[in-house]
């Protein structure tokens, strides 16, 4: 592994510093870009304005055309986090801005697949709605939007997906990623433009004199100011006018979505997280949240997005892969504390369930991965593998756990299970930087057609369908993609650090700051990297080395968590910083990334 130091710009630090940022969160920020303060003031009057997005203001109209005649809402969520909190947002927003009938359908990942399906459409029309809202899909489904219009259903698509060559005909679009669209956050999660739809919803329904933004609505918490950063036109002490709702309280589900996705965390969304996590922080979240922070053993005053990341996205995950996700969205709706206990418990044990099952496939997939090619030899440019006894819920996460070892872009497939469909494989990819992987898939079905059935997704993770006995023409055209994509620079495995961590700054109190702020992919956590000296070393558990070190001379225990070989004495290592409690005494210890060995 080469380890690289990124560059600190030293204007930029200094200037940062002047303006008061502790000088260890200077020189992070300024090796990400940032260059004044002002790009880290989270204040909610700094999000980027609703009527930036396109096609917001036309589902502001439409939205506020079917709540004012009391037509019939359903929301189709995706199985994932990030749409279960979009579809949380979704209907616990639309019933606070007055809508009366709002339902929800999520499909299972195993009969129906991803997404808006003409089956979908008939069984949101069977239920009565007069209006279908995708969240976190609809923008690839074109077939299923045509079924919903043909069965008289108005079709509202918020999606953040990339689009294809065709867009669904829905009524409205609301997607960053559409052509013709001009907001700066192109990297905004799925929950987060259901909230903007809200927002531009909630100014709509100001206009035509519902609400009037004068007084808060009594009990609600507090939105400092709109979005726009400043008063968004509507009708002051109109005739039947009540106070509005502040969407605020919709916040901690839209960090959560958003950290879960991993979408970048670029300014404004780093103002979302920022703004959700303050208010869990200070206990003002759903009942179902606080009880998977509880379930988790995690404490929501100190709640950080590493906790909505790795301890509540995988539980609410862990439902849609293995059971289903309604078990996750009615955890994130419901306000009975005791009912969010009773799901928060249920999900922990399906996430439980799922940790054995991924272990057990990831053994096996790991093996057939490294039989593709020799030891002391290259991997392919790129990983295919498929077993018929592989879990279809969870090849994404077996698929990133061989992208992260063999620093290839990976694609495992299983088996369908849906009734009909067993000459089907799904598949899930993970890719590395420089490599997109939907653009590759976009490629593969031009120039092999007919082996996708079905593809999707983001430049790092993406889906497909294929018919089975196609699998070995996909593996081979997804290779030569790779083979002319990535060059020799892209193939080595590099990981960018911050460099050498000052010994004064190896602190717990540091740490601390250092887990209150907002990282994420494309701004990246801290990682120090530098020569160390190893006292001793240990396996622990049978899979993780357990380190006695000295830092700048001074002792540090360490762990490198699914390392089990030893490490010379003198090692230059890439660390992340934690802390971790011994007889009451919270220490510094290092969490080891990579080393240049």
């Amino acid at each position: 592994m080469n380890l690289l130091t990124r560059d600190v710009p030293p204007r930029s630090a200094w200037a940062l510093e002047q303006a008061g940022i502790h000088p260890l969160l200077a020189r992070l920020y300024a090796a990400r870009g940032v260059q004044s303060k002002d790009e880290l003031d989270d204040a909610l009057n700094l999000l980027l304005p609703p009527a930036g997005m396109l096609g917001t203001t036309e589902a502001a109209q439409l939205l506020a055309d079917a709540i004012a005649h009391n037509k019939r809402l359903c929301i189709v969520a995706d199985y994932d986090c990030d749409g279960a909190t979009a579809c949380a947002v979704g209907v616990r927003g639309l019933r606070m801005l007055g809508a009366q009938n709002v339902s929800y359908l999520v499909p299972d990942r195993v009969v129906d697949g991803y997404g808006l399906t003409p089956t979908i459409a008939e069984r949101v029309h069977a239920q009565g709605a007069d209006v279908l809202i995708t969240v976190d899909n609809g923008i690839a489904s074109v077939a299923g939007v045509q079924a919903a219009q043909a069965l008289g259903l108005q079709v509202l698509v918020t999606d953040h997906h990339l689009p294809g060559s065709e867009l669904p005909s829905a009524e409205v679009i609301v997607n960053p990623n559409q052509p013709g669209c001009g907001f700066a956050s192109k990297s905004i999660a799925g929950v987060g433009v259901m909230f903007y739809v809200l927002l531009a919803l909630r100014a709509e329904l100001r206009q035509r004199g519902v609400f009037d933004a004068t007084e808060p609505a009594p009990g609600c918490p507090k939105l400092a100011s709109t979005p726009s950063g400043g008063s968004e036109p509507h009708e002051v002490g109109s005739v039947g006018a009540r106070p509005q709702p502040r969407l605020d309280a919709l916040l901690p589900l839209v960090a959560l979505g958003t950290v879960a996705d991993v979408v970048k965390p670029d300014a404004n969304n780093r103002r979302l997280v920022a703004q959700g996590m303050r208010r869990v922080r200070a206990g003002a979240l759903p009942p179902g949240m606080a009880a998977l922070m509880r379930a988790a053993s995690r404490e929501t005053a100190k709640a950080t997005t590493f906790d909505f990341g790795f301890a509540l996205g995988p539980r609410i995950n862990a439902a849609g892969r293995l059971a289903d996700m309604t078990l996750g969205i009615e955890c994130l709706l419901t306000d009975d504390a005791g009912r969010a206990d009773e799901l928060a418990k249920q999900l922990d044990a399906i996430n439980r369930e799922r940790r054995v099952i991924e272990g057990d496939m990831r053994e096996m997939a790991m093996e057939m991965a490294e039989s593709l090619f020799d030891e002391g030899d290259e991997p392919p440019p790129a990983i295919c593998v498929f077993d018929p006894d592989f879990h279809e819920g969870v090849v994404g996460i077996v698929a990133s756990r061989i992208k992260d070892k063999l620093h290839r872009p990976t694609f495992v497939f299983a088996a369908s299970s849906a009734p009909g469909k067993e000459h089907e494989l799904k598949g899930s990819g993970r890719s590395i930087a420089g490599f997109h992987l939907r653009d590759a898939l976009d490629l593969v079905a031009k120039r092999a057609p007919g082996v996708l059935l079905r593809f999707g997704g983001h430049a790092m993770a993406a889906g497909c369908t294929i018919a089975e006995e196609h699998l070995d023409v996909f593996e081979e055209t997804l290779n030569q993609v790779a083979m002319e994509w990535l060059d020799a620079a892209t193939l080595q495995r590099r990981l960018e650090t911050d460099g050498p961590l000052p010994a004064e700054y190896r602190r717990v109190d540091l740490v601390d700051m250092l887990h209150h702020e907002v990282w994420g992919q494309g701004f990246a956590p801290p990682v120090f990297c530098e020569e160390i000296e190893v006292v001793s070393q240990r396996l622990v558990g049978e899979k993780h080395l357990s380190l006695k070190m000295k830092h700048q001379g001074q002792p540090v225990d360490g762990i490198w968590f699914g390392r089990t070989e030893p490490l010379p004495a003198r090692v230059k290592l890439a660390y992340r910083l934690d802390a971790d409690e011994w007889q009451g005494q919270k220490r510094v210890r290092f969490l080891v990334e990579g080393a240049e060995l």
